[in-house]
C-alpha cells in the first residue's frame, strides 16, 4: 500500500505505561500512575452525575454543533458562541489546524522541546518543521521570530509549556505578538491554564479583538478531569473559526462529554480545590529537590521536570519496580530527569520516598 512518504518511519503516541500492565508484569498489589499530567482528584461530582445521565441516550447521536456545551463556554469565557470550535481534546484542534493550514510548501515554528503533536501533525502534512531550543527551560520568543519568513503559517506557543512546565509571561507574550506577521497564526496552548498561579500569566482573551491570527487552545482533560472523554477547543476569531469548521469531523465530541463538560465548568469550587491541592503538591516536590540539591524547573502547570542526574530511563526503571510510572526526560529532551505528575498527598509522600531510596541506590553505586 502507498501511504504519503513522511509516514515512512513514523513513530505514534506513547501515552504512560498502563496501571494493570505493570502490576500484571512485576506482581505489584499497588502501582500509581505519575506520568500522564492526569487529575488525580477526578472530575466535579456534578460532571460524573451528567455523564451518567447523558449514557442513558447512547443510541443517539451527539449534536455535531455542541451548542449546549458552546453556549456554556462563550459566557464562561466572555466570547461568542461563534468564536468557538470544539474537538476531541485540544490534540483534535492541533490537528484541523495542521491540515488546514499546513502543506509542502509551507513551514511552521516552536520550541523544543515541547507538546509532541505540533510536529507530528507538520509531518504528517509534509509542513517544513522549524524548531527552536527552550532558553532556561522557557521558550525563546525572539529566536521563534527569526524563524519566520513568507511561507510560515503557524507558531505554537506551549503555554505552561509541556514537559518543562514552564510559562510565556504576559510582556513577553504581548511583544510577540507584536511582531509576528499578520497573515502567520500564533497558537497559545493553555491546556494547563486551570492550574496557573503567576501573576504575569498573559490574559490571551483580551487579545482577540485586536489580533485575528491568533488562536487560543483549552481542554477539560487536565485541570477538570475529563481525560478520558476527549473534548477540548480552539477559541479565535470568527472568521478563523468559520474556515476551520467544515474540517472538524461530525459529532466529534460525545454526548456524555458536552454533558460532562458543562457540568464541570458549573462546579467551579471543585476546580479550585484540585488547584490548591495541585499547589501543595508542588510544595511538596520543591522542598524535596531543594533538601536532595536536585535542580528543577518551578512549574505552573500539575508536573513537576526533576533533574536527578541520573539517565531518565535508569529512573524510570528503578522507580517503576517500586509502583511508580513516570516519564523518562530522554525522550522528552532532557536525558537526566523525569516528568512527574502531582498525585494525591498520601501518592507524593509514597513517591517521594521511592525517589529518595532510588538516588541513594544509584549514587551509591
Amino acid at each position: 500500500m502507498k501511504v504519503k512518504k513522511q509516514l515512512l518511519g513514523m513513530e505514534p503516541y506513547q501515552p504512560g505505561k498502563p496501571i494493570e500492565e505493570v502490576q500484571k508484569e512485576l506482581g505489584l498489589s499497588e502501582v500509581h500512575k505519575l506520568a500522564s499530567n492526569e487529575n488525580p482528584y477526578g472530575p466535579s461530582p456534578q460532571a460524573i452525575d451528567a455523564m451518567k445521565q447523558a449514557a442513558a441516550q447512547a443510541e443517539i447521536y451527539p449534536d455535531g454543533y455542541a451548542a449546549e456545551v458552546r453556549t456554556a463556554v462563550a459566557a464562561h469565557l466572555n466570547v461568542r458562541p461563534e468564536q468557538l470550535l470544539f474537538g476531541a481534546g485540544s490534540d483534535e484542534v492541533i490537528l484541523m489546524l495542521c491540515r488546514a493550514m499546513l502543506g509542502p510548501e509551507t513551514n511552521t515554528v516552536m520550541a523544543t522541546p515541547s507538546f509532541s503533536q505540533y510536529k507530528h501533525n507538520a509531518v504528517v502534512e509534509g509542513a517544513e518543521i522549524r524548531e527552536v531550543p527552550l532558553k532556561d527551560g522557557a521558550h525563546d520568543l525572539e529566536s521563534m521570530l527569526e524563524k519566520i519568513d513568507e511561507n510560515t503559517r503557524i507558531v505554537w506557543v506551549c503555554n505552561p509549556n509541556n514537559p518543562s512546565g514552564t510559562y510565556t509571561t504576559r510582556d513577553e507574550f504581548e511583544l510577540f505578538l507584536k511582531r509576528v506577521p499578520d497573515d502567520v497564526l500564533v497558537v497559545s496552548d493553555e491546556a494547563y491554564k486551570e492550574y496557573v498561579t503567576a501573576e504575569d500569566y498573559p490574559d490571551t482573551l483580551s487579545y482577540l479583538d485586536d489580533y485575528d491570527n491568533l488562536m487560543i487552545l483549552r481542554t477539560f482533560s487536565k485541570a477538570y478531569g475529563l481525560a478520558s472523554l476527549r473534548i477540548g477547543y480552539g477559541v479565535g476569531a470568527e472568521d478563523l473559526i468559520a474556515l476551520l469548521d467544515p474540517i472538524r469531523p461530525p459529532f466529534n465530541t460525545s454526548t456524555a462529554a458536552q454533558a460532562a463538560a458543562i457540568a464541570a465548568l458549573g462546579d467551579q469550587a471543585h476546580l479550585e480545590e484540585c488547584r490548591e491541592k495541585n499547589n501543595q503538591g508542588l510544595k511538596q516536590f520543591e522542598d524535596f529537590c531543594k533538601k536532595h540539591d536536585l535542580s528543577f524547573l518551578p512549574s505552573q502547570t500539575n508536573f513537576m521536570l526533576m533533574e536527578t542526574g541520573i539517565l531518565g530511563n535508569v529512573m524510570f526503571d528503578a522507580l517503576l519496580k517500586k509502583g511508580f510510572i513516570v516519564r523518562s526526560g530522554e525522550a522528552l529532551g532532557f536525558p537526566r530527569a523525569i516528568r512527574v505528575t502531582v498525585g494525591t498527598d498520601r501518592q507524593n509522600q509514597l513517591f517521594l520516598k521511592a525517589l529518595e531510596e532510588c538516588l541513594a541506590e544509584h549514587r551509591a553505586n
